[in-house]
């Protein structure tokens, strides 16, 4: 599916607070793994609790909240609530209930909320640390975003963020091609190894520590907003804001058509979810082929996404 050139009527739209590479929902890091699907049956949960038994008390915690989620169905994942705490409190609830189905203890079923909650954000940057920077997987894509390359080339430079810049990729490339360029993410090796790679190529790169709820995206800001697997439409408002008149967003994350191929925790799209989300701006290109994507082994259904905020 392809559409280019398109503008779409203005109007309100509830954010999805769906999405792994989403950092400012505070479970976030608890939740994202890619896996091939395979013939053989899923883990149950006597044997997802053999397995995590010789694990530290805390990983076992995160361990057993994944295993829930994974199992999940996607109708459940999403709700209706408008805040990503609303989002967070649904979520839990259904987790405690599911806890105590499984024979937990009142007590101990708060006790590893509370640690859900406290370690949440904690938990977020390490995982991104260990899948970016220490035990890496080879078929990451370590190159700029494709679609990225695709519709930067021939505009010109001006000043760019890269949202969840993880080991800074897109914003090393966009910075090789004059833009001025600013990245975030919250996992602070990822962040650190951008650094060093940008150091080393005599490039100047402002970068933070932070998340996207912490980040202030500002307003008229920004000719280029990156979005690349960094969740979908849930900072669609500040986006908005933070463009400048002419600048563009460009965004790629899986289609929820993954997930029949994936398990895959979350910078998840449903059909046209992008041009609905960003209404304000005029449509450049959008896309759900089956690709390779960045942040998996083999192709999955993606979404692409160009738009550009009109000039007033």
């Amino acid at each position: 599916m392809t559409i280019r050139g398109f503008r779409k009527r203005s109007g309100t739209f509830v954010i999805r607070y769906v999405g792994i590479r989403v950092t400012g929902f505070i479970l976030v890091g608890l939740l994202f793994a890619v896996q091939p699907g395979n013939t053989q049956p899923a883990r149950s949960r006597m044997e997802n609790e053999q397995q995590i038994a010789s694990l530290p008390e805390e990983q076992r915690t995160f361990e057993r909240f994944r295993f829930w989620w994974a199992g999940l169905p996607e109708s459940e994942r999403e709700g209706r609530p408008e805040t990503a705490q609303a989002q967070q409190d649904a979520l839990l609830a259904k987790y405690a209930d599911w806890l105590k189905d499984g024979g937990f203890a009142p007590p101990d079923v708060e006790k590893q909320l509370a640690l859900l909650k406290r370690r949440g954000g904690a938990g977020d940057a390490e995982f991104w640390n260990q899948y970016l920077v220490k035990n890496r997987r080879q078929w990451l894509n370590s190159a700029p975003n494709g679609f990225l390359v695709e519709i930067v080339k021939g505009r010109k430079p001006g000043k760019a963020l890269d949202v969840a810049m993880g080991e800074g990729r897109n914003a090393i490339w966009l910075a090789q091609q004059g833009w001025d360029v600013t990245g975030f993410d919250p996992a602070d090796q990822a962040v650190a190894a951008a650094r060093s790679k940008a150091q080393q190529l005599g490039l100047n790169m402002r970068t933070e520590i932070t998340t996207m709820e912490q980040f202030d995206f500002g307003e008229n800001q920004w000719d280029l907003i990156v979005l690349s697997y960094a969740g979908c439409s849930q900072v669609a408002r500040q986006v908005e804001k933070a463009l400048r008149p002419g600048g563009i967003l460009v965004e790629e994350a899986f289609h929820t058509d993954a997930l029949k191929t994936m398990k895959i925790g979350g910078s998840l799209c449903k059909p046209g979810e992008l041009p609905n989300a960003f209404q304000s701006l005029r449509v450049l290109r959008y896309e759900e082929p089956v690709a390779k994507p960045d942040f998996a082994p083999r192709p999955a259904r993606v979404v692409r996404f160009a738009a550009e905020k009109p000039v007033e």
